[in-house]
Parts: C-alpha cells; structure tokens; sequence
C-alpha cells in the first residue's frame, strides 16, 4: 500500500531531512516509525499523505508516485492524524467533526451516519459536545475518530496517544487495530514503546534522516544497538530480559529471551511447575 522507494528530501527551506529512506508498508499491518526528535519521522509521514513531494526517490501510495498525485487525490486513501488535534478539528460539534469528511467523500448519508455512531461509541465520544470545550485528550480522541470513521486503506499517524490516560489509549489503539486488522495499512510514529510493542507488527529505527533497522518488532526493539544509535529504550519487560540475557542467565529458561509481560509470566509459570515436579 506505501512504498519508500530511496527517498530523500525535507522542506521549502532546502535543508535535507530524509537521506535514503527505503521501507514499505502492507495492507493489514501496523509498522511503527521510532526515533528521537529530529530523526525524520514526521518528515516520512508527510511524504506518505503527499503533503511534501521527495527531491529524489518516490513515494508510491497504492502503486502510484505521489509526485503524480495532488494532494486531493491521495487524501481519499490516505487517513493523516497531526500530532495536535487543534490543527484538525473545525466544526461546532463532535457530530458534525466526524461527518465532515464523509460528506466531502459524498459518502451515503445513512452510511455516513451509521459509521459516525459506532465510531463515536467506540471511541466513547459525545456527538453534541462541542471539541473545543473538551480536555486535551478527549480532543485527540475526536481527531483520530474523524479519520478512522473515513476507513482509509492508508492510515498515517503522529503521535497517536500523545496526551491520553491509559483507558483513552486502548480506546484509541484498539480503533486502530479494528482498521489494520479490516486490512488497512498503518503507520505511525510513536514515542511510546509500551504502545509500538503492544499494537505494531513491525519498527523501523530512523537516526539522522536514515533508516538504522526496520524488521519484525521485537526483533527490533531488542537490537540494543540500533536502539542506543537512536537514543532510544527498549519496553520495560524487553529491558529486564536484555539484562538477564546479560548476566548470562540459564536459572529459568525462556525469561532472558522474553518479549512480553505474558511471555515473561508463561516462562516463570513453567519453571514454578517444573520445580514442584
């Protein structure tokens, strides 16, 4: 569905922010953008809506470079969240937020309504309130409902859970795997590592405007190296594994590998059982 094909670029200013950048990612899937700020995460994400064309390289939604694409086009694929939820919100109420895209899509307006009630329930939003008088989550909860309610085959996201307790943000991930699992592609940049380890299939480490790593998840997030290159820290539970792993322990088999909390867990399980055996 998104292809980087090295691609190379930045903004209007000239200064180059992405340096051969190859990675794609596939119908289905979550793949997360990880990096400290800086790295060109957020420069990737424009690239894939066509909100910034690459100097050099394409960018391919759907099989098509965005070069030959307006912006228009692309948008009735591509689902974007910005990182502030006040650079997307402008209507008067959280129903009127939800159906703005769908009318502009000139989607059925039975359709457009029956999408907008079970996304606003399952997001748990009030579809009188007006955006906003509402808290700084609730905001980015009505922002990504917006998009998600469109059902794009591409959904790019900034910082998705910035700004949510822990109840918004299942609320908010489990609405973004309900998509990728209807066979939306994903992308997100996301600085939480709980989050990209919990909900993404896949990570690509970006440093410097440069791809460092890009694999199956926990593959990636126990690559120490490519995580210290970007200045990064693995997950808690990926943390204490990678220090058992260390220390060369053999005391309980399967806890110096352990990925998960319910890895970790079924390790220990196994080795409790064992002993009373």
């Amino acid at each position: 569905m998104l292809e980087f094909r090295r691609v190379s670029g930045g903004y209007a200013t000239g200064e180059q922010v992405l340096r051969d950048v190859s990675f794609s990612v596939a119908p289905g899937s979550i793949t997360a953008l990880i990096g400290t700020n800086g790295a060109g995460k957020s420069t990737a994400l424009r690239m894939a809506n066509g909100l910034l064309k690459p100097r050099s390289g394409e960018v391919l939604v759907g099989g098509v470079p965005t070069r030959d694409l307006p912006v228009s086009e692309i948008a009735r694929s591509v689902g974007f969240l910005f990182q502030n939820p006040d650079r997307q919100i402008c209507c008067a109420t959280v129903f009127d937020e939800l159906m703005f895209g769908l009318r502009a899509l000139e989607v059925d307006e039975d359709e457009a309504r029956g999408r907008v009630e079970r996304v606003s329930a399952e997001f748990g939003l009030d579809l009188d309130a007006q955006p906003y008088l509402l808290n700084r989550g609730t905001r980015q909860m009505v922002a990504l409902a917006s998009v998600v309610v469109l059902e794009p085959a591409l959904l790019v996201l900034d910082e998705p859970t910035c700004g949510l307790d822990f109840r918004e943000c299942m609320a908010v991930m489990g609405a973004v795997r309900r998509l990728s699992e209807e066979g939306a592609a994903v992308l997100m940049v996301c600085h939480d590592m709980e989050v990209v380890a919990d909900f993404a299939e896949r990570a690509i480490v970006m440093d410097a405007g440069r791809v460092v790593d890009d694999g199956p998840v926990f593959e990636v997030l126990r690559n120490e190296a490519a995580l210290e290159a970007a200045s990064l820290l693995p997950p808690q539970i990926i943390g204490v594994s990678l220090g058992l792993a260390r220390q060369g322990s053999r005391a309980v088999p399967g806890v110096a590998t352990a990925s998960t909390v319910g890895r970790m867990a079924d390790a220990l399980e196994a080795a409790v059982r064992g002993d009373a055996r």
